[in-house]
């Protein structure tokens, strides 16, 4: 479990700062933009890092149309939706909304993939979604002021991840880590590509502007390249509902970026906040002991 918790951890660090690049993306790239240069970027690292490692033998054998389908609900669908959403709500209510992945990913396994929920781990959900609200200080009296289309396209995305890292347990865990990743990416670059071409093909020059090829970068490189090695990790190693918690932590990793490079204050509220959210991580995530149940004796 330490190397499950690890992982997780880093992932939120990287995530951390992925909200800020979109929005810095999105105005000047379009939201299909967002979404083929971060998976161009991210296929580029991952390529590199397996020729690093020797360790490419091809597309062979791959569950092709379930690569596809985790491609669609793990990358192009909600990064799609994540951007579009950008365009309509702040930043941090995006954030916010994003913190819902885990539930609905318990709902969804119990729906649609028979996973039984214990009463603990919708203890630790809420727990963590309480820590949320407080770390974000959020008026919801303000919430009216965001635009509906904006909160539901980020719950859209939400549940897109849900689904996405379900399939990802059960069709792919035989499938090793990067080349899932890989895979998905090339295959969400090629469909945003082409919705690129459809919609916007002036994006292709400005990607190269300075200031946009360093978001990229960090958006594709770290948020998408690296950071999913992470997350299919947890899911593989760990299940759906343990990678999806990610998404209560990202929210302290962005305090702590304030921190560390702004220098913005951290206040009582965020360290309530931060505690509740590593309780309920640690609460839902912890596998009830097996009781130990003594065996008949056969004459």
């Amino acid at each position: 479990m330490a190397k499950l918790y690890g992982a997780l951890f880093t992932l939120s660090l990287i995530w951390g700062t992925s909200f800020l690049f979109i929005k810095l993306l999105v105005e000047p790239l379009g939201a299909w933009g967002v979404v083929f240069g971060r998976c161009l970027f991210g296929t580029v690292i991952l390529l590199l890092i397996m020729a690093f490692r020797k360790e490419w033998k091809g597309f062979k054998g791959l569950p092709f149309g379930m690569i596809v389908l985790v491609s669609l609900l793990n990358n192009a669908i909600p990064w799609f939706l994540i951007a579009l959403s950008e365009t309509k709500i702040t930043s941090s209510y995006a954030s916010l909304i994003n913190a819902t992945t885990p539930i609905w990913t318990m709902i969804i396994g119990f729906l649609f993939f028979h996973n039984r929920l214990r009463l603990f781990q919708w203890f630790g959900i809420a727990l963590g979604f309480i820590g949320i609200i407080i770390l974000s200080g959020v008026d919801v009296t303000n919430i009216k002021d965001q635009s509906i289309v904006g909160l539901l396209t980020m719950v859209g995305a939400t549940l897109c991840y849900g689904f996405s890292t379900h399939f990802t347990k059960k069709y792919l865990s035989t499938i090793g880590v990067t080349m899932i990743s890989l895979s998905t990416l090339i295959v969400s670059a090629i469909i945003s590509f082409i919705m690129v071409l459809i919609t916007d093909r002036t994006i292709f020059t400005m990607m190269l502007e300075p200031s946009i090829f360093g978001a990229l970068v960090g958006l594709g490189v770290f948020g998408s390249g690296l950071a999913y090695l992470l997350y299919y990790y947890c899911i593989q190693k760990g299940s759906p509902e343990f990678a999806s918690l990610v998404t209560y932590l990202v929210p302290i990793s962005a305090m702590l970026w304030g921190a560390f490079i702004l220098n913005e204050v951290i206040h009582l509220s965020m360290l309530t906040g931060f505690i509740l959210i590593i309780g309920g991580v640690y609460v839902s995530s912890r596998k009830p002991k097996e009781k130990n149940i003594p065996m008949s004796k056969t004459a």
